[in-house]
């Protein structure tokens, strides 16, 4: 065997690896979701949430929704040997989004909400360059 083929091996043994073991996590996030929704539903006064508590599971579905991204990226990996630029980039709105969702604007200072601000347009930017290279006639 080749020291290439070896290394093809080798790299997609390790990509089955790691989407078992990512398949793995979302079910188990999936879990907790479940978990606290049914805890936060069932604790007095039933069947009300405070705002904490949907922060906590929105926070929670976007956590899912960023391992469910990432496995689609791993397996966009395996199939094709490439790394799609748009789905990282959806992953990483998805994960921006979540931190502004669960962010206590107390405990920041300015030049920190500005500097969130300036990853959330950078990230913005890219995702619309690449969907508008992808497809001129977008805009």
């Amino acid at each position: 065997m080749s020291t290439k083929e070896f290394l093809r091996r080798f790299e997609e043994i390790i990509v089955h690896i790691l989407i078992g073991m990512m398949i793995i996590v979302i079910f188990l996030a999936t879990i907790e979701l479940g978990w606290i929704i049914i805890k936060d539903i069932l604790r007095p006064p039933l069947f009300m949430l405070e705002i904490s508590d949907l922060v906590e599971i929105f926070g929670f579905f976007l956590l899912v929704l960023i391992g469910i991204e990432l496995l689609e990226t791993i397996k966009a990996y395996l199939i094709e040997n490439i790394v799609h630029v748009d789905i990282v980039i959806e992953v990483a709105l998805i994960a921006i989004a979540r931190k502004i969702i669960i962010l206590d604007l107390d405990k920041y200072d300015g030049v920190t909400l500005v500097g969130i601000a300036a990853i959330i347009f950078s990230i913005t930017f890219a995702f619309f360059a690449i969907r508008r290279r992808r497809s001129p006639n977008l805009g």
